[in-house]
């Protein structure tokens, strides 16, 4: 095949006439576009393997601008979408407005052993372009909880060892939030937040004044409020506050692999990019001791094609990241690449996002907002800190806020008439709500594996999810429920309500383990820099490689461990290590 007839922005072409690269990515999402951006500007040529279509910032956007009586069906779902798709239509953002961005569910089918709804974006960019955009740094103590509470394996890694490379990433990527010095919820290198609503500003008064470890603060998002040079370097701009977000930012305010990482990478003329490239396997030689390069189908042709390097980042997102690695068998890998410990496809997790509360807020007649604030309140947090104090282990954070609806008329109970005519000319009650983001168990029984029978239309093997809550789950959604309730009656809330949304593990989108880290190899897939154990020039820096799931939003960790680990291979490369 001539892959010099492959389009895209990043592609260069003086550099397509061979399949040898200096560094092979797998993957375009948030990790890998990073991987992609510090290989190509430490002076590596680097080929970007992507699974899905491409997708150009600005160009592929084809509802970014729309207006909502523009969508045939007001951006809803019709019937026959959910009936075609009963999973995918139940994830955050999906709607008729960012459908293009998500998969359906027939052209990439699973096996699910336990209920499991996996989210998945195949495009270049994956799901940087649908993501939630969160930014909060993990704590000191989640690094320590797990081994020192007695719950998850010891992380080779301290906070301290990650924390410049969340500083390097905010900068780059342009992170707002507001320096509230917590220490379960590290400061960062932030733009000005988006400032607290009159009715959120009046709850964070009254919480934090009533507790003395439970903080209202405002969110920590990858939005550009004000853009400092870098971010113009970028070509980005300011956040309009549209939060139209999962369609695709013209603006390039969000932080996405397409706006960002990806063009960045492609001024060096290092990067090139091969959508349409579903990744086989891993290619291990075993004279040389190492992997040689990647194994590609075509997901057009159906050709098979090999393409060399000498270091490789697996940043297919955590379990395809894992299925890639599960179906790179060798005779000296028979069990998957690297996995002399036998954990890889084992100890996955997510985040539990069971528990959500809601309640009213009287008076503040007086009072709106401007524009349509993208971001969240957060709540650190606030439980199993130093010790553990309560019946369950580890801990939750949780996003809260205040809204106003749009009109009186919700309260009309005929939706009809003169009276229903008059309450749409008048703003309607404030509402306020929490829910949580809580930690889970890593255990060896909650696994996936591949399929001995069942094949996708390439000839891998599907992917069998095994993931399940437990007890612990329960334990703490219950906790939540409580203390959430509390919360918004401290902020002046009433009819608050609280309730378990009974969501099976998956759509949270935070899926993670199956590759972990550790000091040991017996237990683990990778040391300290996310480097295989057993396969020196393979790293996998996605959330694959979670020790444990913590309580924050991972996507700026990963991009975080990322970075470290490019400066590390790059280094180990120049010393003929790799």
């Amino acid at each position: 095949m001539n892959n010099d007839t492959v389009t895209s922005p990043f592609i260069n072409t003086s550099g397509t006439a061979e399949n040898t690269f200096d560094a092979i990515v797998i993957g375009s999402g948030i990790s890998g576009g990073w991987s992609a951006k510090e290989l190509c500007e430490k002076g590596l040529k680097t080929l970007v393997l992507e699974r899905g279509r491409n997708v150009e910032h600005v160009k592929d956007y084809p509802t970014a601008t729309m207006k909502t009586w523009e969508f045939p069906h007001r951006q809803a779902n019709t019937r026959q979408t959910v009936r075609d798709n009963p999973f995918i239509s139940q994830a955050a953002g999906y709607g008729e407005d960012t459908e293009h961005f998500f998969i359906k569910d027939k052209d990439h089918p699973y096996v699910q052993e336990k209920d499991f709804l996996w989210v998945r974006g195949y495009q270049v960019g994956g799901k940087s372009l649908i993501w939630g955009r969160a930014c909060p740094r993990w704590s000191p103590y989640e690094f320590t909880a797990p081994a020192r509470l007695g719950y998850g394996m010891e992380w080779p890694i301290r906070y301290e060892d990650v924390a410049p490379w969340y500083s390097h990433v905010e900068k780059f990527i342009g992170v707002c939030g507001n320096k509230d010095g917590i220490e379960s919820m590290p400061d960062g290198e932030f733009l000005p937040p988006f400032v607290f609503n009159s009715v959120e500003l009046s709850m964070k008064s009254k919480i934090n004044a009533r507790y003395g470890n439970r903080y209202m603060v405002q969110g920590r998002w990858a939005h550009v409020t004000e853009p400092n040079e870098i971010h113009l370097q970028q070509g980005r701009g300011k956040c309009q506050a549209r939060n139209k977000c999962m369609r695709g930012c013209p603006f390039g305010a969000y932080f996405s692999s397409n706006s960002s990482t990806l063009p960045w990478a492609a001024k060096t003329g290092n990067l090139t990019v091969r959508p349409f490239s579903v990744v086989h396997s891993i290619i291990y030689d075993e004279q040389k001791g190492k992997a040689v390069g990647v194994r590609i189908i075509d997901t057009n042709t159906k050709e098979s094609i090999d393409y060399f390097a000498k270091v490789i980042f697996v940043n297919a997102s955590a379990l395809n990241s894992t299925l890639i690695l599960l179906n790179s068998k060798s005779s000296r890998f028979p069990n998957g690449l690297g996995n002399d410990s036998g954990v890889l496809g084992h100890y996955v997790g997510f985040h539990n996002y069971r528990g959500t509360i809601d309640g009213d807020i009287e008076g503040f007649q007086d009072k709106y907002y401007y524009g349509n604030n993208p971001s969240e309140c957060m709540m650190p947090n606030f439980r199993n800190l130093k010790k553990q104090d309560t019946d369950f282990v580890g801990g939750y954070m949780a996003f809260m806020g205040a809204w106003r609806s749009k009109s009186e008329a919700e309260d009309c109970p005929e939706q009809i008439g003169a009276a229903y005519k008059e309450a749409l000319t008048e703003a309607g009650q404030w509402h306020t709500y929490i829910y949580m983001q809580g930690e889970t168990i890593l255990k060896e029984s909650n696994r996936v594996y591949l399929s001995d029978t069942e094949k996708d239309q390439w000839g891998i093997p599907l992917l069998v999810t095994s993931v399940a809550y437990d007890d612990n789950d329960e334990k703490m959604k219950q906790d939540f429920l409580v203390q959430g309730a509390e919360l918004l009656e401290a902020g002046g809330a009433k009819n608050v309500n609280g309730y378990d949304r009974n969501w099976p593990p998956g759509l949270d989108i935070h899926e993670m383990g199956g590759c972990r880290m550790g000091a040991d190899p017996k237990q683990s897939m990778l040391n300290r820099w996310n480097q295989m154990h057993a396969c020196k020039n393979v790293f996998v820096t996605d959330g694959a490689c979670m020790t444990s799931t913590g309580v924050q939003s991972p996507s700026i960790f990963y991009m975080a461990l990322t970075a470290r680990a490019v400066d590390y291979a790059v280094g180990e490369l120049k010393k003929g290590n790799l």
